[in-house]
């Protein structure tokens, strides 16, 4: 880029500013609910400012050069900022679009009776931009990535709740899929409960498992096995009938592990493995004279 033009465009950082934001407040896409105008021009001048100050003539040659790091870190902090909040990829796109058109508008302007070099330098500009829309999008990818990697987690450990429903017995209810990176959380988290609450009976309710099939069972085994190590005896429950069909056709043997057909006759197990008695305590409603 020559010399009038760099200095051109850092002469025009506000004109070029005020025609991004303008742009940008004009989209029908602008999502106000997760950002605030102010936020917005605040994040555009932080840009700007970076991306006016490293704008000289050799970082076009090379747009992997490290004079364009600032501006980078500036627009990957901004996409994964907006990865989080839940921003669209074509609403993180447009925030560096607009900002290509408002450069080319703003040049457009200054030299225009000079088609030459407004042709070569719109050229510069046009892939410096594209360049850094290319980073946006693959940062933005990152950020949501790590979104949905979190939420990921999170559903995992709301889906494996161990519930201490009596004193040394401990019920996991297991609802969808049970895959070798589920069984170790759900490995984890019976394990470390059982060493808590020093109980000794826990018990796996597989109402909520939609089939079982070789892997599953196998899942199925290695935690019971982690839980006999640990000192306590494992039942499995929610053996509904279609899984009982299937666990004898595949030739898989639970022999040696308890089951029954559902979480109130494992738990009536429970009980009577501890001596425990629950009885039904009827009430007589007496007149007081």
């Amino acid at each position: 880029m020559s010399l009038t033009i760099f200095k051109l465009l850092q002469k025009k950082k506000k004109s070029v500013l005020e025609t991004w934001m303008n742009n940008q407040l004009a989209d029908e896409g602008l999502r106000e609910d997760l950002i605030s105008n102010e936020e917005l021009r605040s994040q555009s001048e932080e840009l700007i400012d970076a991306l006016l100050n490293n704008l000289v003539e050799e970082n076009f040659t090379d747009l992997n050069s490290e004079k364009w790091d600032p501006v980078i870190e500036i627009l990957g902090g901004i996409s994964i900022t907006r990865a989080r909040q839940g921003f669209s990829p074509r609403e993180t796109g447009n925030f560096v679009f607009s900002l290509k058109e408002a450069l080319l508008e703003v040049l457009q302007q200054e030299v225009k009776n000079d088609i030459e070099t407004l042709f070569n330098e719109s050229m510069k500009i046009g892939r410096l931009m594209d360049h850094l829309s290319v980073i946006t999008f693959e940062t933005f990818i990152k950020g949501r990535e790590e979104v949905i990697l979190r939420q990921t987690d999170e559903i995992t450990e709301i889906s494996t709740p161990v519930i201490r429903v009596w004193d040394g017995i401990l019920a996991l209810p297991i609802i969808g899929t049970l895959d070798s990176a589920r069984t170790q959380v759900v490995m984890e988290n019976l394990l470390q409960e059982i060493v808590n609450t020093g109980s000794s009976i826990a018990i796996l309710d597989i109402s909520g498992v939609p089939a079982v099939d070789s892997l599953v069972a196998q899942h199925l085994i290695k935690t019971v096995s982690a839980t006999r190590l640990m000192g306590a005896e494992c039942i499995i429950s929610g053996i509904r009938p279609e899984i009982a069909q299937t666990v004898v056709h595949l030739g898989i043997d639970l022999s040696s592990i308890i089951t029954k057909a559902s979480l109130a006759s494992a738990l009536a197990y429970a009980f009577k493995v501890m001596k425990l008695e629950v009885r039904k305590v009827s009430t007589q409603n007496k007149n007081l004279i």
